[in-house]
């Protein structure tokens, strides 16, 4: 009998049979097929049982006695967005393919671990951080892991199955207020109990009475969702004071940053640069706004962890030994995004080596540091009345902190407002995430309407905050009409930043809850939770969007649910 042919079914498990052979019925048909160990077709039947048929694919390699499981797990509950800023596709599975030797499996050597999509085997970043945390899981179980000892787990499972057993008690229930009953298979109320561990924290290890392919799924399930939370390196929680963010990164500690060099995650700028260049144009800007500032010392956070090139064992750019001098000759060194774009890459990279041999580890750290999920919007998805082509999708919040937010959106119903801030204040933001900054040293501007993160219905309003002089309305108008006339004359904008003198906004979602406190047109969150970002605008050369725009109007919200109608699809 092969591997496929052997799995549990409803009717094995109703309880009417002997459970020895339940569990261990298949180790007669083994007499003539000694090579492959009989805990294995359980373990498969298992994951079949409890998944799917096609969660599981086996690949014997009978003359050097090793077997191949994939295990296919299903990610399409991750959001579209969140998919996308980890470049996993939701439609296909990400696969765990562990290599066991076919005759001994737990008793032999411990298994080899891959993790891959499909379509991206050589270069799923996520797969990497998936595979050292698994590999890590499988090297402490195995210490412990026999056949015979799953066995014996097995066997406490066994009073389940047997005929006045927890399953057979509870397989028929009685729906109340009808005479017919509801028949739950086996496989239901498997899935049901393991439900359950929904609410367990993700780092808890699940039970072993479904055997070890199960297990090994189990975990997957519950850290998949929250790799965010933790460095992609050592695996420990990240103790950001805003909480986590939405993309996977490494932590501060040292080794942690000499690893996630070796990891190869990096060595992706050519590919950020040729998918994603002004987003790449733009990050470089906000680290250079932010490094030039007078309070750089505060808002240039994180500075950076770069492993010198010619010294693998050191850093080159160091928290703990800051020089923004040198940090600023590296950035200068930094070819121009559009140059970049207009070369072979490696003859650029190699230009920027002569000029400077940290200017390169630089830009990919600028890259991989980003927490943010940014898009630059097809001119077909941009908001036209917010007159300029440099608009960008921008998510920030992690899987937990969107679906805090769309339960209590769901309670209070939501709207959208504009957050102005310099745009020294971003390259921290990316990183760190929209805070409440009142009263602490980050606050640039007054509090006077009490501590909170501030917004504004009203575009010119929330302009006035990021970094040009707050003017009368009626002035504003002026100078947005103006503005508007010559914008029409002029050939269409460059695809990527003129300029230096850049002023952004961001249109965020709030919830309107009462916590919500509205002072006229300015308006203050007390709650992080309660805003999250969704796009986000750049204006160059002292440029300004149209001042009467109210995210209140009508028109004005068909269009931003229009836009974000086409980015969920």
């Amino acid at each position: 009998m092969s591997i496929g042919e052997q799995f549990w079914s409803d009717e094995d498990s109703d309880g009417d049979s002997d459970g020895e052979d339940f569990f261990y019925g298949a180790q007669g048909h083994y007499t003539t097929d000694l090579s492959r160990h009989p805990q294995l077709d359980i373990d498969v039947g298992a994951v079949r049982d409890i998944y799917s048929e096609s969660a599981v694919s086996v690949r014997e390699y009978e003359t050097i006695d090793d077997v191949d499981i994939e295990l296919h797990i299903n990610v399409s509950f991750l959001d579209e967005e969140v998919a996308s800023a980890w470049k996993v596709t939701r439609t296909e599975p990400i696969i765990l393919r562990l290599r066991f030797s076919l005759s001994q499996y737990l008793d032999g050597p411990e298994p080899t671990v891959e993790v891959f999509q499909p379509t991206c085997k050589d270069c799923f970043c996520l797969g990497v951080q998936l595979k050292r945390i698994l590999t890590t899981f499988i090297s402490n179980q195995w210490k412990h892991l026999s056949n015979e000892f799953l066995n014996a787990q097995q066997r406490k499972r066994h009073s389940w199955f047997k005929a006045g057993g927890t399953i057979k008690k509870f397989r028929t229930v009685a729906v109340q207020g009808s005479r017919s009953t509801v028949h739950i298979t086996t496989r239901q109320l498997i899935q049901l109990f393991f439900s359950s561990q929904a609410l367990i924290h993700c780092k808890s290890i699940p039970t072993l009475e479904y055997g070890f392919l199960v297990q090994v799924m189990k975990y997957s399930e519950q850290r998949i969702p929250t790799l965010n939370d933790y460095c992609v390196v050592c695996d420990e929680q990240h103790v950001f004071q805003n909480g986590s963010m939405l993309k996977p990164a490494v932590c501060t500690r040292e080794l942690c940053v000499f690893s996630f060099n070796t990891l190869g995650v990096m060595s992706g700028a050519a590919e950020d640069v040729a998918t994603g260049a002004e987003v790449v144009d733009l990050l470089v800007a906000m680290c250079r706004a932010a490094l030039e500032s007078a309070r750089k010392s505060i808002i240039f956070d994180p500075y950076p962890s770069v492993v010198d090139p010619h010294d693998p064992k050191s850093l080159a750019f160091n928290p703990k030994k800051r020089s923004y001098e040198r940090l600023q000759r590296a950035l200068d060194s930094i070819t121009s995004i559009r140059e970049i774009t207009q070369g072979p890459y490696v003859e650029i990279k190699k230009q920027m080596d002569k000029l400077d041999s940290l200017a390169h580890p630089l830009l990919q750290w600028i890259i991989s540091s980003n927490r943010s999920h940014i898009v630059k919007l097809p001119s077909s998805r941009q908001l036209k009345f917010m007159h300029t082509s440099h608009q960008f999708l921008l998510l920030s919040s992690p899987p937990a902190k969107e679906a805090r937010f769309r339960t209590a959106r769901k309670l209070h119903g939501s709207t959208f407002a504009f957050h102005g801030s310099h745009i020294e204040n971003w390259h921290s933001i990316l990183r760190n995430g929209l805070v409440n900054a009142s009263y602490t040293k980050l606050q640039l501007h007054g509090a006077a309407y009490g501590k909170g993160i501030y917004l504004s219905p009203i575009s010119s309003i929330s302009f006035g905050y990021s970094g040009k002089r707050h003017l009368p309305s009626s002035i504003v108008c002026i100078a947005a009409k103006c503005v508007i006339f010559l914008l029409q004359c002029r050939p269409t904008q460059s695809r990527f930043l003129q300029s230096r003198n850049l002023n952004c906004v961001a249109l965020c979602e709030v919830i309107t809850s009462k916590d919500l406190q509205k002072h006229g047109n300015i308006w203050v969150c007390p709650i992080s939770d309660h805003v999250c970002t969704r796009f986000f605008f750049v204006y160059e050369d002292g440029q300004v969007g149209d001042a009467n725009i109210n995210t209140q109007d009508v028109r004005i919200q068909k269009e931003i649910l229009r836009v974000i109608g086409v980015q969920s699809t």
